[in-house]
């Protein structure tokens, strides 16, 4: 239990920090973030929770990782599901704090909640796709690598939030940056709209993603021999 309540913790952390950026420091917000501001304020979030609550549950915070670690062999399969619950309620959790936070304000709120999505007029689902399924699949398998028993260093969630600010910086144009389902679940529950019609991509593309890291980590292609 205190493994899945760490995800939950780890994740709120995560999901938080990183959607407030977009809400209330955002593109139009009293402090313009901007694209770079947004991506290490995401990875800013993952390195302080990978940190805090990397020795108890190794600090997934993310359904397509949880997979990917499954699939390479490093977890047993009766924690898959459990941590998936416990990351999407920690991202639920955040995003309800930020609407209570948010709503409060003079005038109301008339933003969104940092919900991912993609400019149907600009961009085909498959670009979204395939950015989300590339991005989740560099991702995991950068974090499969820097926490292989074989070269484990101290430095690996630093680095592994430096990777997720960078996949930020490319991808927010296109899809707002997911790479984790848990991530969106929470914000498209109460923004609501296009952001719940399109929802679907930023479960499928990661966990796919995911999956195709955690076998191909399994199968020992970038395992020294």
């Amino acid at each position: 239990m205190k493994t899945y309540l760490a995800e939950v913790l780890g994740t709120f952390l995560l999901v938080f920090i990183g959607t407030a950026s977009v809400v209330t420091g955002g593109f139009g917000g009293a402090l313009p973030l901007g694209q770079e501001g947004i991506g290490l304020a995401f990875g800013i979030g993952l390195i302080a929770a990978a940190y805090a609550i990397g020795p108890i549950s190794g600090a997934h915070l993310n359904p397509a990782v949880t997979l990917g670690v499954f699939l390479a062999g490093r977890m047993p399969a009766k924690d898959v599901v459990p941590y998936w619950i416990a990351q999407i309620i920690g991202a639920i959790i955040a995003s309800l704090a930020l609407w209570i936070i948010v709503t409060g304000q003079a005038g109301g709120h008339t933003g969104g909640f940092g919900a991912n999505g993609w400019d149907e007029a600009k961009w085909g689902m498959s670009s979204a796709f395939l950015w989300e399924l590339i991005g989740t699949f560099t991702f995991v398998t950068v974090i499969l690598g820097v926490t292989n028993a074989k070269h484990t260093t101290a430095f690996a969630g630093l680095v592994i939030g430096l990777t997720l600010a960078g996949i930020h910086f490319a991808m927010i144009p296109v899809t707002g940056t997911s790479v984790n389902p848990a991530r969106s679940i929470g914000p498209a529950l109460f923004s609501g709209g296009a952001a719940l019609g399109q929802l679907w991509l930023f479960i499928v593309a990661p966990l796919v993603g995911g999956a195709i890291a955690g076998v191909v980590a399994k199968a020992g292609i970038f395992e020294k021999d």
